[in-house]
């Protein structure tokens, strides 16, 4: 009973996904705005991202490995 109830509501959060629809021809002008961008100024962001990761590379930068010394 319970595994039923549980397969139920994930059934019903899962059909929620599909109730979004994708945006419209006029809706992608403002979507496409260099103000609606995760980073503007992607230079500016690739200066940031390389800073980060040459300070962080003894902890594996900005990914999940170990240090430069080959260990985790």
């Amino acid at each position: 009973m319970r595994t039923r109830g549980l397969f139920a509501v994930s059934l019903l959060l899962l059909s929620g996904c599909g109730a979004f629809a994708p945006p419209k021809a006029w809706q992608r002008g403002h979507l496409a705005q260099s103000s609606m961008a995760w980073d503007p100024d992607p230079v500016a962001a690739a200066a940031r991202d390389h800073t980060y990761v040459s300070k962080e590379a003894a902890s594996g930068g900005a990914s999940s490995g170990g240090g430069g010394c080959g260990c985790r």
